[in-house]
């Protein structure tokens, strides 16, 4: 999906490219006083990433299901008071954005009409993805966000700022943001700069690395590994695609992973099936369907290796 300038005096017609752009919504004007509606909404598609440039008019309220996305209000101007899965009133301001997690119905109570913002949707599996890629690793439990974001300062204000840039040179036309050799590079920055930026449990472990870099062999294998761990790699396969020997790229995983190459595969898988079942629905979902599509083809055997590495059943998981 690539840019698009909206603008219009419609509620209805605003609701609807929300619901293309980000969201299936509930939107109405509060109060229609001085100000009369009139949407303004720049978005631009950027692979796991939508970004826009939004702004009302007038004061709307919206409603929301479950997101199903990660995603930050950076006001420009103006404010924005939100809601989440029940919890307290957030307020997004020019000096606070609010983040705001994949689960939880979410609601907007309040969106000035003086109110222009940054507003991003995230890919959630993009991120998640994005973070066991900077770790090396399958983290031990899921990926939540802060809900607040300084943005005046420091990394907050330079994931912003940047942010901005790129949508505005994507929207601008000059094809830069867009083009193959640019386009990826500059997605993994914003990830990388979201995970810098806002306040979870690996964050500093991110911003301070500790220990040697893995070299690029083990890190190109493990890439690949991540992106489809429910391929049925073999070492031939994954020392292939990390240009060395069997034998080098074996030695080098226990060195810097501290495993084997097809151990670190089933490390993923687990991770994957894991983080599925928390997920799912028990009246809809079969573990065994699960481990199957994440490349489990005996049963008995990833139970026991599921219960080692979780200390429970995966159908306990599932039940929740």
């Amino acid at each position: 999906m690539g840019g698009s300038s909206f603008r219009t005096r419609d509620v209805d017609e605003a609701r609807e490219e929300i619901d293309a752009r980000y969201y299936a919504n509930f939107m109405d004007v509060i109060e229609r006083g001085e100000r009369p509606f009139a949407a303004r909404f720049d978005t631009v598609g950027l692979g796991p990433l939508m970004i826009g440039d939004l702004s009302c008019g007038a004061d709307v309220r919206m409603r929301f299901g479950e997101l199903g996305a990660f995603h930050i209000n950076a006001p420009m101007s103006g404010t924005m008071e939100l809601r989440q899965g029940g919890g307290d009133r957030l307020l997004a301001t020019s000096r606070e954005a609010v983040l705001l997690d994949p689960a939880g119905d979410t609601s907007l109570d309040r969106w000035s009409g003086d109110c222009r913002a940054l507003s991003v949707k995230i890919d959630a599996a993009a991120l998640r993805q994005r973070l066991e890629q900077l770790l090396g690793r399958a983290p031990e439990r899921g990926l939540s966000l802060g809900p607040r974001l300084d943005i005046t300062r420091g990394p907050g204000l330079g994931w912003v700022s940047f942010a901005r840039q790129v949508a505005a040179g994507a929207l601008a036309g000059d094809g830069f943001a867009t083009h193959e050799l640019v386009a990826r590079p500059l997605q993994e920055a914003l990830l990388n700069g979201l995970l810098l930026a806002a306040e979870h449990p690996w964050r500093d472990e991110l911003a301070h690395p500790r220990g040697p870099v893995r070299p690029a062999p083990v890190k190109r294998a493990m890439d690949a590994v991540r992106a489809r761990p429910e391929h049925p790699h073999t070492s031939s396969e994954l020392a292939a695609l990390a240009r060395v020997s069997v034998r080098r790229l074996q030695e080098s995983f226990r060195e810097h992973v501290g495993m084997s190459p097809m151990a670190y595969v089933r490390e993923v898988r687990l991770e994957r099936v894991h983080e599925e079942l928390r997920a799912g629905d028990p009246d809809g979902l079969s573990v065994g369907d699960v481990a199957w599509r994440w490349g489990f083809t005996h049963p008995g055997r990833f139970a026991a290796q599921y219960r080692a590495r979780f200390g429970e059943p995966p159908s306990r998981t599932l039940r929740g």
